[in-house]
């Protein structure tokens, strides 16, 4: 979740505290927006609810805080740059592959709206599927579940076959109330497989936590925040990277740090901004290399091919949140919350009706394996016998 809140002018609650947190005086003009008048006062009137260390995971948030998608599409965010991975699998030097790895990663977080704004909460049972077709012929898919209500979790699996990539894993949002502040901590992790070293078995990469500062004075402004690890146990590097936050009186926002270790030995070190350009430098050669340039190849972000919302099932998220999206995009905010509420009113209901048979939902693409949500598909190991099964199984095939 990209964050909680459009950012909010000082006006709404005041003059702002000169110097006090939630202040930005450096943000990108791009991270702001100001609400009007009535947007204010709801905003003023759902702080007023709130109690530090509060759990939000049942609080409603007023519809023009939204970002139109559901956050089982926002993940594909992480697909956008399949040029930074693909081929990975032909470097010799484990090392190398590992810093591919990362500049997948990475290379995902610099897609954001508007502001500060929050995705849809996927409800229990929706899904969100969609193909990549890539300029040599070649094809991605991609399939997200909400798989759990209580906890909150997000379940996903992408591949590329013939491009011998897999990634797959869930996340798992917990939010709540600091004061001036809203966190998530996203619990869960990615796990990447190069399906051309077998003897590669995986990358682990956990997720940095989200922050709107400025709720009750300042301009609001999104943050990443804390530190999360990318791994692979079998060639024993890992790295630690440190999103950094603004300091109350120095630093910068979107600043990453990181330092990648080889058998204990520091190799490399990364840093530069999530949302410009982050660099690597090699600890033995001092040569920097830029990892990912958000600025200059941020547009280049691989198109997604969704089937038409007639021909998705009633719980496909794009068709599900069809009327919300619509009244979001119109600026239709009693019309928007109408429909926001009919999508979590129907969720309720269903949840009524499935306690009271006394069944246990059922997930239709992912089941629980050693603790873990993995895709029901089990891939052929022939990659045009994979590219093919992912098609059937997610009716996603290109039309010959």
């Amino acid at each position: 979740m990209m964050g909680f809140f459009s950012s909010a002018s000082s006006h709404i609650r005041g003059t702002a505290h000169k110097g006090e947190e939630g202040a930005p005086t450096d943000s990108e003009p791009y991270d702001t927006e100001e609400l009007d008048e009535n947007e204010g006062s709801i905003i003023t009137s759902l702080i007023s609810q709130l109690r530090v260390g509060m759990d939000l995971s049942k609080v409603t948030f007023p519809t023009f805080v939204l970002e139109p998608r559901s956050m089982l599409e926002r993940i594909t965010d992480f697909m956008s740059h399949p040029d930074l991975i693909f081929g990975a699998e032909t470097i010799e030097d484990p090392e190398e592959r590992f810093i591919r790895v990362l500049q997948y990663y990475l290379a995902g977080w610099h897609i954001k709206p508007k502001g500060v704004k929050k995705p849809y909460n996927p409800v229990l049972g929706e899904f969100f599927r969609c193909r990549y077709d890539y300029p040599d012929g070649s094809h991605g898919y991609y399939i997200a579940e909400q798989v759990s209500h209580h906890p909150p979790i997000s379940a996903f699996f992408y591949a590329s076959p013939v491009n011998r990539v897999l990634i797959k894993g869930e996340l798992r949002p917990k939010s709540k109330f600091l004061g001036n502040s809203v966190s998530t901590n996203m619990e869960g992790e990615n796990r990447v497989y190069l399906l051309g070293r077998p003897d590669d078995p995986e990358y682990v990469i956990t997720m940095p936590n989200m922050y709107a500062r400025g709720i009750l004075f300042g301009r609001m402004v999104q943050e990443l925040g804390d530190t999360c690890t990318a791994k692979n146990d079998k060639d024993d590097i890992h790295c630690d990277l440190d999103f950094k936050t603004k300091g109350f009186f120095s630093g910068t926002y979107n600043a990453i740090a990181g330092r990648v270790r080889h058998k204990n030995t520091e190799i490399g070190e990364i840093s530069g901004r999530w949302s410009h350009v982050m660099e690597y430098q090699d600890s033995r050669t001092k040569r920097k290399r830029v990892l990912f340039d958000a600025v200059k190849d941020g547009q280049n972000v691989t198109t997604k091919w969704v089937p038409a919302e007639d021909k998705q099932e009633p719980n496909e998220s794009r068709r599900l949140w069809k009327h919300l999206t619509q009244a979001i995009d119109e600026k239709d905010m009693e019309k928007a919350t109408t429909a926001k509420s009919a999508v979590e009113d129907a969720q309720r209901e269903q949840r009524r009706v499935t306690e009271t048979s006394g069944k246990d939902h059922v997930s239709r693409f992912f089941e629980v394996k050693n603790g873990r949500w993995e895709p029901k598909l089990v891939l052929p190991t022939d990659p045009a016998e994979a590219d093919r099964a992912m098609a059937d199984w997610l009716g996603l095939a290109p039309t010959p």
